[in-house]
């Protein structure tokens, strides 16, 4: 059976901004006969995410993510259907998913790696499994509610960076429905500013690439900052914090401005930003997801819930065929995704 395929070719240089050629796309030939175990999966949808810019070097900085190997396929969250199975917990016409799916149009992989998903939580929208109602979606609403510590009724006002992007578009959605007074949205061009104020109802969005962005903040936050879904990192989450209130939260998920440099993750903060975060008693602590997987059951039923009802909207940037998969990676690094990245790869 003939596939193809995504190979890593090169690294990116040290402090590299990846490149579509750091990919490859190839034919190979996948056995029909299965093993013990095994389930032969057609892939329909493949998610690209800022995380995997660490997986690109040989070292990716965090214990629990391991280095794509060069010239070996690559893989990240993925979704599609049994196709044959030789696994007792999976039927063909299954639809899976799994964190490392391979970057083939069809793949044998170990039915112990699959998660059984049922269409009906997503209305039938699979993608939506790798985003709004999937690692994306768990990653938003367990940051804002562990770490967040968002009160109904305490007219708190929460930023947002990276707000137009997979995570951060749902996580100021979910602070406006957990009881945030206000819900500010930065992001990088006008199109995405209206998105988030029109679309998904955030109070205001500043556009980082033309607009003054202290200036603007003490515009849209006339009471300060309460609590910060940090998903870039670098300068403007130094302007954020200098404006947060005392006692208020950093909800530390990503730092996409740092990823192609060479620095530890979470990269050092400047003395001046620390020296804020301890006179005024602010938390940020490292969120990480896979720690509370034990809420995952429940927060997916109530993200399934939130999102059929229309109260989230999930925003989604598509890009068709496997081979452009590379090219919708480097895309979505430089910001030119709204809401999560998609590689639609089979109907």
């Amino acid at each position: 059976m003939q596939v193809q395929r995504v190979v890593l070719s090169s690294r990116p240089g040290k402090n590299g901004v990846p490149v579509p050629e750091n990919f490859r796309l190839e034919k190979t030939t996948l056995t029909p006969e299965l093993q013990d175990g095994e389930v032969l999966v057609r892939t329909r949808y493949l998610s690209v995410d800022p995380y995997m810019r660490c997986r690109m070097n040989e070292d990716t900085g965090a214990e629990y993510l391991t280095p794509w190997q060069l010239s070996e396929c690559v893989d990240g969250g993925g979704v599609g259907v049994v196709e044959s199975s030789r696994c007792s917990a999976c039927t063909e016409g299954d639809v899976v998913t799994s964190f490392n799916w391979p970057w083939q149009t069809c793949a044998v992989m170990k039915g112990s790696v699959l998660q059984k998903v049922d269409p009906r939580l997503v209305d039938g929208h699979l993608s939506y499994f790798l985003g709004g109602v999937g690692m994306t979606g768990l990653t938003a609403l367990l940051g804002v509610r562990e770490k967040g510590h968002v009160t109904k009724g305490a007219n708190q006002t929460m930023v947002v960076s990276g707000a137009a992007g997979a995570c951060g578009s749902i996580a100021g959605q979910i602070g406006r429905l957990d009881g945030c007074a206000r819900v500010v949205g930065i992001c990088g061009s006008e199109e995405k500013c209206r998105a988030l104020v029109e679309d998904l109802g955030f109070s205001a969005a500043v556009n980082y690439r033309q607009e003054d962005v202290p200036a603007r903040l003490k515009e849209c936050c006339p009471d300060g900052i309460d609590v910060y879904f940090d998903n870039v990192g670098g300068a403007i989450s130094d302007t954020v914090i200098a404006q947060m209130n005392n006692g208020g939260h950093v909800i530390l998920c990503g730092q996409i401005s740092q990823y192609n440099k060479d620095v530890p993750y979470p990269p050092p903060l400047s003395e001046e930003t620390q020296e804020t975060l301890r006179s005024r008693n602010i938390t940020r602590e490292r969120f990480m997801v896979l720690n509370y997987m034990n809420k995952s059951d429940a927060a997916l039923c109530e993200l399934s819930h939130w999102v059929k009802s229309g109260q989230i909207k999930v925003l989604e940037t598509v890009v068709n065929g496997i081979e452009n998969t590379g090219d919708a990676f480097c895309s979505m690094m430089k910001g030119g995704n709204i809401g999560k990245q998609i590689i639609k790869i089979s109907e």
